[in-house]
């Protein structure tokens, strides 16, 4: 399972598993988002080499118009994996719980 949308406050919340099955569906989505993205992760359970992807896609994209993706929330596994690939470096990430 996995679910994007926009909440009420102007964040991006992802839930489930964003694997290589899911690429596309979160891709489509943030190709829509324009201008600072919030990417809420609460609920994220998996990300995988091709959600990785995704984020850097979407990255690039935001930062070559002044902007980029926060990552809020993020759970300690799902920070141990950006940090197992050096994306710890490219993404602010604000950890669950602060």
């Amino acid at each position: 399972m996995f679910e994007i949308e926009l909440a009420d406050d102007g964040s991006v919340v992802v839930e489930g598993r964003l694997d290589a099955a899911q690429a596309v569906k979160a891709q489509t989505f943030l190709d829509q988002v324009e201008g600072q993205c919030i990417l809420d992760m609460t609920k994220l359970e998996y990300i995988s080499s091709a959600g990785l992807g995704v984020l850097l896609k979407t990255h690039k994209r935001l930062m070559g118009v002044g902007s980029g993706i926060k990552l809020i929330n993020v759970s300690h596994h799902i920070h141990d994996i950006f940090r197992y690939s050096g994306f710890d470096k490219l993404f602010e990430i604000i950890p669950a719980g602060n």
